[in-house]
């Protein structure tokens, strides 16, 4: 296990409560590494450069023979399920002041209760300037209903109204500033200059190594920047080659992809045949050279769960801490073909790491992932991947440290 990959992995995960917080990290990486920003500017022909829209990021490193061996693409997403605070969230409550959220994706509602949560996000001003923000403190909170007076809860289940059971109480205070007032004081703006607050809650407990072997990873969004940190650390590391190496991180795929930074829009498609048309392929040229790519779709699996293994294919169930796992599907919720799983597995073997296999059960149809909607806008082979989990969509989930490595070490053998 390399503790500074390790590190690596915890510091990416406390520094990204949103995703343009995760992408002003990973950019900021990026530059340390002189990858040119051309998010503002039209692609020159460099070694290496990237693209930041919103939540979202494209970076490459060009290839010797790009129209003749194609892109190596590793596609991610950004975001994660959770709670987003709503335009006019004030509220007050038998002496609580509230906040009104609105659910993004599918979270385990659930997790979210009795938890410290602090408020990030951004805000966009008069003058069209961006500036993010974070709470240092943890400054809200979801309590459940005690025990006492919900006799039922522990055989019954826990049963939330999505409307009114989730909203945190953020202060007592008989005059407390409003929400907006509070966002003007952490960006250290004046409210006239505020025009958009775009925020969400977060679970300020920081990302950990746990287990007596230290062989776990506990955090917030773990589904899926750890597809990310894995991506971006093996395109830093990667060597050059023939191909095009590209890593492509995407918003909104937990509500679909379709939006403009998503990746059912033509974010991933423009920047491609920009950085094609710099190495002097023509239009024609550009369509064969997709047809030599391939691309690797990275989101995380379910992990066996000890507690209710008959929720899984045991024949097809990955085990945490030995591998990443192939996720295939043939009803197409899953882009991997036959050729795309060699590929993978080459990678893996290349990288001397063991990888698994994941299908769902019949009765338990899985997620989709950006896989499908890769191969299909761009005509791609594309494989999905993915470290096993537990607890997908919680406010705090866990993974292998050993299965996180093993897939950076094998999207660094693919790329390279």
């Amino acid at each position: 296990m390399s503790k500074q990959k390790v590190e690596s992995i915890l510091s990416q995960l406390d520094s990204s409560p949103t995703p343009r917080h995760l992408v002003a990290y990973l950019t900021a990486k990026l530059l340390q590494a002189n990858f040119v920003d051309y998010s503002n500017q039209e692609i020159q022909n460099s070694q290496s450069g990237f693209i930041a829209r919103a939540g979202s990021l494209v970076a490459w490193k060009n290839g010797k023979q790009t129209s003749k061996n194609g892109f190596r693409i590793v596609g991610a997403h950004t975001d994660s399920p959770g709670l987003r605070i709503k335009p006019n969230p004030d509220g007050r409550r038998f002496g609580f002041n509230t906040l009104q959220v609105e659910i993004y994706g599918s979270p385990l509602l659930n997790s979210w209760l009795d938890r410290d949560l602090g408020i990030a996000g951004h805000v966009v001003l008069k003058s069209g300037a961006i500036k993010l923000f974070r709470s240092v403190a943890s400054v809200a909170r979801i309590s459940q209903l005690a025990v006492h007076l919900d006799r039922e809860v522990n055989e019954r289940g826990l049963i939330l109204d999505k409307h009114l059971h989730l909203s945190p109480a953020w202060s007592s205070a008989q005059k407390a500033p409003s929400f907006l007032t509070w966002v003007a004081q952490q960006t250290k703006c004046t409210i006239r200059d505020i025009v958009q607050i775009d925020a969400q809650l977060f679970d300020t407990h920081n990302a950990a190594v746990v287990g007596a072997d230290s062989s776990f990873i506990a955090s917030g969004r773990l589904d899926n920047q750890a597809s990310c940190w894995a991506a971006i650390s093996a395109l830093l590391e990667s060597r050059s080659g023939a191909a095009t190496q590209v890593v492509a991180l995407f918003d909104h795929e937990e509500v679909g992809s379709e939006s403009a930074t998503g990746a059912a829009g033509p974010l991933l498609e423009h920047s491609l045949e920009q950085i094609a048309a710099v190495q002097g392929i023509s239009r024609t040229g550009f369509l064969e050279t997709l047809s030599n790519s391939s691309c690797i779709s990275a989101d995380n699996a379910h992990a066996v769960h000890h507690n209710y293994p008959e929720r899984h294919d045991l024949s097809h169930g990955p085990i945490i801490n030995q591998g990443p796992a192939l996720k295939l599907n043939s009803n197409q919720r899953y882009a991997t073909s036959s050729t795309s799983a060699a590929m993978f597995i080459a990678a893996c073997s290349k990288a001397k790491v063991k990888h698994q296999v994941f299908v769902s059960r019949n009765n338990m149809p899985c997620g989709s992932t950006i896989g499908p909607i890769t191969a299909t806008r761009l005509g791609i082979d594309t494989v999905d991947v993915g470290v096993p989990q537990l607890s997908m969509h919680s406010a705090r989930e866990v993974c292998g440290v050993n299965d996180l490595i093993s897939l950076q070490l094998a999207l660094k053998a693919y790329l390279s």
